[in-house]
């Protein structure tokens, strides 16, 4: 009962966050109190440049992220394989390098260790075909690695800490100095709906009006708010039900209800409460248990290492060298850039020319070159 009622106010905080982008801190640090974890980062990550961008952190040492972004970026053996796996998955760093692996780089002994990390886990709340955010939590000898039973409080989560990420990004920026939401929505380029728990419209702003009138996704039946395809107005429908009781009701099934059939253009809807915290003032000023942001989902190329990564099953390392082989070239070189022993990287490029079934560089080169070419392979050729 006790743990139920921690989990039902750590999601009133975390959807907080979305609307106070200063809670962040705090919350990761409630996050990580009740997975099991040191510290915590909100960043994103850019494998093409490569560049990093931190967000949030709670008890990471900011003089060792202020290093990482300018130089142990480049010798980190975790990417850019973090960014292959799919959106909301839990994973930790054995599940992309070996711990002999990760012990045998620069990265580890400059970086992690002198740290006392001795696990890592992470979980993708958004990504395109190079970059990716991401949600980190480190252990440390106190709290010890992250077992299955601290995965599976983080992945209890995670479908709240994407809506949330997605709803800030929605309204960032739009109203720097807004004292509550209501003041903001008006000025928001996406499509926003505050609704009561039936779905009838207490506030509509300017893009919402127009989506509605334009009736190709989203209509008003009377004056409620109703999705055009059935089952996406079937889930609108539990949504706005569940919103009444409050953030724990609203499940993850409803982190992107999809409004669209369409491949080629998808629209999402995200249903947040405004029934705790501070949302509760901008509800109630329109009658309101939830509001509706609308908007253009992009659907995301995967980079051709990804699609190579999958097809040849590659493990983090061997991926990192191949990036290697095209970004720089000599087995020297790669070694030195990744953090490595020379004899190591030979090691893994022996094991791509296997896999793959070339023997010379410039034939690694050729095979990304063509699934980067939009007349290439398909990505699950």
């Amino acid at each position: 009962m006790q743990d139920a009622e921690t989990i039902s106010a750590l999601i009133a905080d975390i959807y907080d966050a979305a609307l106070e982008p200063e809670q962040w801190p705090r919350v990761l640090g409630l996050i990580c109190d009740f997975v099991g974890g040191h510290g915590s980062t909100l960043f994103a990550h850019d494998s093409a440049r490569p560049h990093a961008t931190l967000f949030f952190n709670y008890r990471n040492d900011p003089k060792y992220l202020q290093l990482y972004a300018e130089k142990y970026i480049h010798m980190n053996p975790l990417m850019p394989a973090v960014t292959f796996h799919e959106v909301g998955r839990v994973f930790t760093v054995g599940d992309l390098v070996s711990d002999a692996e990760l012990k045998a780089t620069r990265f580890y002994s400059e970086f992690q260790q002198p740290q006392g990390i001795i696990d890592a886990m992470f979980v993708n709340l958004e990504k395109s075909g190079t970059s990716h955010m991401t949600m980190s939590l480190i252990a440390s000898e106190q709290t010890g690695v992250f077992d299955a039973q601290k995965r599976q409080r983080l992945a209890l989560l995670v479908p709240h800490v994407r809506r949330a990420v997605l709803i800030g990004h929605i309204i960032a920026g739009h109203d720097a100095e807004k004292a509550a939401l209501a003041s903001a929505l008006s000025r928001v380029a996406s499509a926003v709906f505050l609704v009561d728990a039936v779905g009838r419209i207490a506030f509509a702003n300017e893009r919402a009006v127009q989506m509605t009138e334009d009736g190709k996704m989203l209509r008003s039946e009377q004056g409620i708010l109703a999705a055009v395809a059935p089952d996406a107005n079937q889930v609108l429908r539990e949504a706005f039900a569940a919103a009444r009781n409050g953030d724990a009701a609203v499940g993850g099934d409803a982190v992107a209800i999809s409004l669209t059939a369409s491949t080629s253009e998808r629209w999402l809807a995200h249903v947040l409460p405004l029934t705790s915290g501070v949302r509760r003032q901008a509800g109630a000023a329109h009658s309101a248990v939830a509001a509706v942001f609308v908007r253009k989902a992009g659907l995301d190329s995967r980079s051709p290492l990804e699609a190579l990564a999958k097809i040849y099953k590659l493990t983090a390392t061997e991926v990192r060298v191949l990036q290697g082989v095209v970004e720089i070239g000599g087995t020297r070189q790669i070694a030195e850039a990744l953090g490595v022993a020379e004899t190591t990287a030979k090691t893994h490029l022996q094991s791509l020319y296997a896999k793959i079934g070339v023997n010379r560089q410039v034939d690694l080169v050729k095979l990304v070159a063509e699934y980067a070419s939009p007349f290439g392979p398909p990505p699950d050729a």
